[in-house]
């Protein structure tokens, strides 16, 4: 029945909404045939902030934690009933809201299609990223699957924010930095060459001199698919000047740190197979 009710969703057009709507407009525009309505009516009350001094505290953090479920039942051609509870729920006061909102956003993304996660999603997502670190969280978990949803545009348009994510409101945190070296690995298929070397290089070459080594063997493997994707590219020359600057940068550093992450670095290209053998040579 899962299958069916994707099938059904995904062949419904994207309805726009007008948000102007009058009192009488905006109850109707809460109006759907798919569950009973009163189960709706119950379900989008609980944002309501009487509730959560009366009833349970927690009610707002519960809401959130269903709405996928709530939209996927719904289907996209009933977002318009429960995108102002969304709006809401993504400007709540309590992190604990907001961050289980960032944890499921790309699953909604999935539910909705381009046309409404572009338009109703892309802010909130936005919002997000410049939340507390433990909201920022839930985005980096699944960059690559909220990203990969989007037009190439739009998606570009995030190539100056990645750098953002190195810096966090505890720097301690290096499980936030080794998250963003995993995401950024599976980042590579969806930008070109270009954008690789200019965007995604500076970052990988940081997260490869950082202070914690669990963060620095993830950046290992993320600069040898770096080097294994600008070699596939046509453009050769991305990949030439990328091995001169590791060598320029790590093998020639007066550290030995640098020295040794240069060996690391060249371990991990060979055991991956990264680059043909003259090539490495």
């Amino acid at each position: 029945s899962m299958d069916s009710t994707l099938h059904y969703i995904h062949n419904d057009s994207d309805l726009s909404t007008n948000s102007s709507f009058s009192p009488e407009e905006e109850r109707k525009s809460k109006v759907q045939d798919v569950v009973p309505q009163a189960l709706l009516d119950q379900y989008l009350s609980m944002t309501d902030p009487s509730r959560a001094q009366t009833v349970d505290t927690e009610i707002a953090k519960h809401c959130a934690y269903s709405l996928p479920g709530v939209a996927l039942t719904l289907g996209r051609q009933n977002w318009h009933c429960l995108k102002d509870t969304y709006e809401t729920l993504a400007s709540d006061m309590q992190w604990k809201v907001r961050r289980t909102l960032a944890f499921s956003i790309h699953e909604l993304a999935v539910i909705l299609g381009d046309q409404l996660t572009a338009g109703d999603l892309v802010p909130v997502f936005n919002g997000f990223l410049k939340d507390l670190d433990e909201v920022r969280i839930g985005v980096l978990k699944h960059l690559h699957d909220f990203l990969k949803l989007l037009h190439l545009d739009k998606r570009r348009e995030y190539l100056y924010q990645l750098q953002e994510f190195l810096v966090t409101d505890n720097s301690r945190n290096w499980r936030f930095r080794a998250e963003l070296a995993e995401q950024l690995i599976l980042l590579l298929d969806l930008y070109s060459a270009r954008d690789i070397y200019d965007y995604l290089r500076p970052i990988a070459f940081s997260l490869c001199a950082d202070k914690v080594s669990s963060v620095r063997w993830i950046s290992y493997k993320l600069v040898s698919e770096m080097v294994k994707k600008l070699y596939m590219a046509s453009t050769s020359t991305f990949v030439v000047d990328l091995m001169n600057e590791l060598v320029e940068k790590f093998c020639r550093c007066r550290k030995w740190s640098g020295r040794q992450t240069f060996v690391f670095i060249c371990q991990t290209i060979i055991e991956d197979d990264c680059l043909p053998m003259d090539q490495f040579a």
